[in-house]
């Protein structure tokens, strides 16, 4: 397994936000997980990312323990990270934020003082925004960008650092389900070609049942269901507690 997480749980004080949660992904898959406002999917997450410290359980990144990681640690041992909003240096231009992006995964390529050296490191952010569909936008301001766009540079800048586990906290969110689509599709194609693993939140259930191999339901802190999309959706239990009809529509 890529990611394993084990009896995961973190209390805020007496409130269980995440009670016993175990899960595992694989690589070249991608994982969902849902559920209503405060069922504790934020802080499933931040317990994986580093951000928090769960108060019991495991978390396990390709057989190696880091549960006591930091944020930079997970990420240099390959576990990649997105947001709810983006988040991108505004004030810089969209081929700077790649290479920028670039420059965290070999420091050495950029701080040559050569321009043949310097040419190349650009060629290779370019080469990153025409694979995202951003070649045209390459000298604009992040803080210019459509929201859909914006969101691209943070995904491909997310990317070009090569994680092994990307977590995306709602990465679709106020975005219209066409662009919704656009974006995921792009996820989905480095999944297959390199085998990344994806878990995501979503609200979006057209997102979660078109792009999820998988699903992982939270209801107050608690797993209650997982297995394929269509497993879960015909699931009472979670008819009752989140989904209502929305996955008949999203079917």
């Amino acid at each position: 397994m890529r990611l394993e997480v084990e009896h995961l749980s973190r209390s805020f004080g007496a409130v269980k936000a995440v009670s016993d949660v175990s899960f595992g992904l694989a690589a070249g898959r991608m994982l969902a997980l849902i559920g209503p406002n405060g069922a504790g999917k934020s802080t499933c997450f931040q317990c994986i990312n580093g951000q928090l410290r769960p108060d019991a359980g495991r978390v396990a990144l390709e057989g190696r323990d880091i549960t006591h990681a930091s944020v930079a640690s997970r990420a240099r041992l390959g576990m990649g990270r997105t947001f709810q909003i983006a988040q991108v240096a505004a004030s810089l231009t969209v081929r700077q934020h790649m290479a920028l992006a670039l420059a965290a995964r070999d420091p050495a390529v950029w701080r040559s003082v050569t321009g043949r050296a310097q040419r190349e490191a650009l060629e290779q952010a370019d080469a990153w925004l025409a694979r995202f569909g951003l070649a045209g936008q390459a000298e604009r301001l992040c803080a210019e960008l459509p929201y859909p766009e914006l969101k691209r540079v943070e995904l491909a800048s997310a990317l070009a650092l090569r994680p092994r586990v990307l977590l995306m906290d709602e990465p679709t969110a106020g975005m219209t389900r066409a662009d919704r689509r656009a974006l995921m599709a792009l996820v989905r194609q480095e999944v297959e070609a390199s085998g990344l693993a994806v878990l995501f939140t979503e609200h979006s259930m057209d997102v979660v049942f078109g792009f999820a191999d998988a699903v992982l339901v939270l209801v107050r802190g608690r797993v209650i269901a997982s297995g394929t999309p269509q497993e879960v959706a015909a699931d009472p239990a979670v008819r009752a507690a989140y989904l209502g009809t929305a996955a008949e529509t999203a079917a």
